[in-house]
């Protein structure tokens, strides 16, 4: 009996990736689709990361995350979000993407995310009825993971969310192209709602579940808004500036983002931190513009360089390197999170002047 080789490490996933959606199928699929939403799904479907990764990650250091999107009933997407079980010893009650560390088993950062995403909201495995779009760039997490996100298309308006209760206390949606404005969009309202029954994610623009034994609902209209309108007083869009230690003593500024989700007033956090700049990116990429605010503050890090400066300087980085047997070029990982370091260093010292770093406003 011949045994089975073990799967690839993810060492570099991405050469793995085919994209699921042909560019001439979108208008055929999505009749109702706007002129604008088609155009994102090309751009997402054509996307393809800048350059090869020069970083090399260990199996047990990475994480992927699905960015399911669906065509709601106005032809525009939507992104499906959930809340967080308030059991969860980590992130609980957060809004958050599905995701999680890759398994043994997986094959490419698309396996994990599509696996996590079956397990805690049972969204199909297949690839027919939710096709890739792309894979983005991946994402130094705070807990020192790699997160790579994962952007597919919900195609089969039959999916009805089966929730893992341990993992996952609701679902809904939020419109992508929130994602790119400082003001809330008019589509969602930004209001706590009544749920209503619906036929599916092609049907409405926003559904919710609560159980894993519910199927989607739909939002109601405007006639619900008037029950939250203390939460319209609140700023859609807020941002806040911090510092991280980078090569050399140098502090390097990092902003992370916050977007209310207009159920506040129910117990749900606004989508922050990672899920909010994984979002800010896909939107960027599909309606191919930049957002109406700044993204990062002058003076700081790529994504790349700050995965290579956790890398290079983080104990438990060279220890898993070590024990899956990667071999790494540890001086290279330097070169590339000093990078640009003379620049970076002349904007440490502007804010040390008052003129770099600066809060944007307070969460």
């Amino acid at each position: 009996m011949t045994s089975r080789s073990p799967p690839p490490r993810p060492i570099n996933q991405l050469k793995y990736h085919r994209r699921n959606v042909k560019k001439s199928d979108i208008g055929r699929r999505f009749p109702v689709l706007t002129a604008e939403a088609r155009q994102c799904l090309f751009n997402l479907a054509s996307y393809r990361t800048k350059a090869k990764p020069r970083l090399k990650f260990p199996r047990s250091r990475c994480a992927a995350v699905l960015v399911a999107l669906f065509v709601g009933r106005s032809g525009e997407l939507y992104v499906l979000l959930s809340r967080r079980a308030a059991t969860l010893r980590t992130y609980a009650g957060d809004t958050a993407l599905p995701g999680g560390k890759v398994d043994p088993t997986d094959r490419t950062f698309e396996d994990t995310a599509r696996r996590e995403a079956y397990e805690e909201v049972g969204l199909p495995l297949d690839k027919r009825k939710v096709p890739l779009l792309c894979v983005l760039e991946p994402i130094m997490a705070s807990n020192q993971l790699v997160v790579t996100p994962v952007v597919v298309l919900i195609t089969d308006n039959t999916i009805r969310p089966i929730l893992n209760d341990a993992e996952v206390s609701s679902l809904f949606s939020h419109p992508l192209k929130g994602f790119i404005s400082s003001e809330p969009p008019l589509t969602s309202r930004l209001s706590s709602r009544k749920p209503v029954n619906a036929a599916g994610p092609s049907s409405t623009d926003s559904y919710t579940s609560s159980s894993s034994s519910t199927t989607p609902t739909a939002s109601t209209t405007e006639a619900d808004d008037d029950n939250d309108t203390h939460t319209l007083e609140l700023p859609y869009h807020t941002a806040r500036d911090w510092t991280v230690s980078g090569p050399n003593g140098v502090v390097l500024p990092i902003r992370t983002h916050q977007f209310l989700t207009g159920r506040e007033a129910g117990g749900t956090k606004p989508v922050f931190g990672l899920t909010a700049s994984i979002l800010i990116s896909a939107a960027s990429i599909a309606y191919d513009r930049q957002p109406d605010f700044e993204v990062q503050p002058p003076g700081a890090p790529t994504p790349e360089q700050r995965i290579a400066w956790v890398m290079y300087r983080d104990a438990k980085w060279r220890a898993a390197c070590e024990e899956e047997k990667i071999n790494v070029d540890w001086e290279r990982v330097k070169g590339i999170a000093e990078e640009d370091l003379p620049r970076l260093e002349r904007h440490e010292k502007n804010a040390k002047r008052g003129r770099g770093i600066r809060v944007v406003s307070k969460l």
